[in-house]
């Protein structure tokens, strides 16, 4: 321990949460001073705020003009909630899943909806093969394993002729990586992911067909208030052009403009790729020079740019799990990064957001934190 040099440096902002994620760069409250505070999200105010995030987000992410867009509660759960009471049941059902909310949505499509999915799961550290995938049926998955640091790398394996709906969680995707709208026909994502906006709002996204589904078919189970898409079988309209389900934050809203602003400032979708891409090679350089610590993505082309899971591979620990927590409590002491550990489902080690609104020298700062921590608590053991 004695010879253990402490880094000399440490990140401007160390924050690598996973959820809520890091703010845009240089954020202050006062960049909020334009939300309409105690005023009703219903007057042309509030409604023309509404609008706008909507519109900004179709023209970043470049979402066809015939896709819905609705701003929905509860965040990307209510959102996927929402999708999969809805539409599923009208075809056969797969259920794909490679982490946790992955496994979270097969468990309310399998024990709440009570359907005769075929469920396929893929370890941490994999994905599940698409190529064996039903695609006359209906498929649930999400685009990149927020908790597994593993992604689909592309939508090539998706056919565009296919008869059943895609239904994608993509929330530590959008806005990061690229999505292929026409071989998805539900997207979900929040805004306090690769955005860091605040909490508690999800964006449901749907293609034609989706709405066509919802417009044609009726559910076998009663919908809460708050699921209901459609009235006397027509699509609600309003949902998908401001008037949401239930009051929204005003400031949330207000946050997330700022966020989509300043996603348009450094380059829209490219610019926003690019970050997320460049901050990750810098952790996944770090594992190519220190053979004590590795991606837990099995391999590079399902790795993810956002979500980057780590796993120590040193034989000297005794105990992963206390080890990769004792790693990032020392980190987060030292006031070098916060937020640092694995999921609680996840296998023991480290989870760095590597999402747009990151910088890269921050990331960097890091690293040489991660090692000190490292070589300390081999140490101590």
């Amino acid at each position: 321990m004695s010879d253990l040099q402490t880094p000399a440096a440490r990140s401007a902002n160390p924050r690598f949460s996973s959820g809520p994620c890091a703010k845009v760069p240089g954020f202050t409250l006062e960049m909020l001073g334009d939300a309409p505070l105690g005023r009703s999200h219903r007057a042309a105010v509030g409604k023309a705020k509404l609008a706008g995030a909507i519109n900004l987000t179709r023209e970043i992410l470049g979402i066809p003009a015939d896709f819905r867009i609705g701003i929905v509660p509860a965040s990307d759960t209510g959102a996927m909630e929402m999708a999969m009471w809805s539409l599923l049941g009208a075809r056969p059902v797969e259920m794909l899943a490679w982490e946790s909310f992955g496994e979270g949505w097969v468990t309310d499509v399998v024990k709440q909806l009570k359907l005769n999915a075929k469920v396929k799961v893929a370890p941490y550290g994999q994905i599940v093969d698409f190529a064996t995938v039903d695609f006359d049926s209906d498929v649930v998955f999400t685009w990149n394993g927020t908790t597994s640091g593993c992604r689909l790398p592309n939508g090539d394996v998706i056919p565009a002729g296919r008869g059943g709906l895609t239904i994608c969680d993509a929330t530590s995707a959008a806005f990061a990586m690229d999505l292929p709208w026409d071989k998805l026909d539900v997207v979900t994502f929040s805004w306090q992911k690769v955005l860091g906006g605040e909490g508690a709002h999800g964006m449901l996204i749907l293609s034609p067909r989706a709405v066509a589904r919802l417009e044609s078919y009726t559910p076998a189970w009663p919908l809460p208030k708050i699921f209901r898409l459609t009235q006397k079988g027509k699509l609600i309209e309003g949902i998908f052009t401001g008037e949401t389900i239930n009051t929204p934050s005003m400031l949330a809203v207000e946050d997330y403009l700022v966020s989509l602003k300043w996603a348009k400032s450094v380059g829209g979708l490219k610019g926003l790729i690019a970050r997320a891409n460049a901050n990750a090679q810098v952790v996944w350089d770090f594992c190519a020079a220190n053979p004590w610590i590795a991606n837990l993505a099995e391999t590079p082309a399902i790795a993810s740019a956002t979500s980057v899971c780590l796993k120590f591979a040193d034989p000297r620990i005794k105990d992963g799990e206390a080890f990769a927590k004792a790693v990032a409590r020392r980190i987060e002491k030292a006031g070098a990064g916060f937020d640092l550990g694995a999921y609680r489902d996840a296998p023991p080690g480290l989870r760095i957001w590597c999402g747009s609104t990151v910088e890269a020298a921050d990331v960097a700062a890091l690293m040489p934190w991660i090692a000190y921590a490292f070589q300390a608590e081999i140490a101590a053991q």
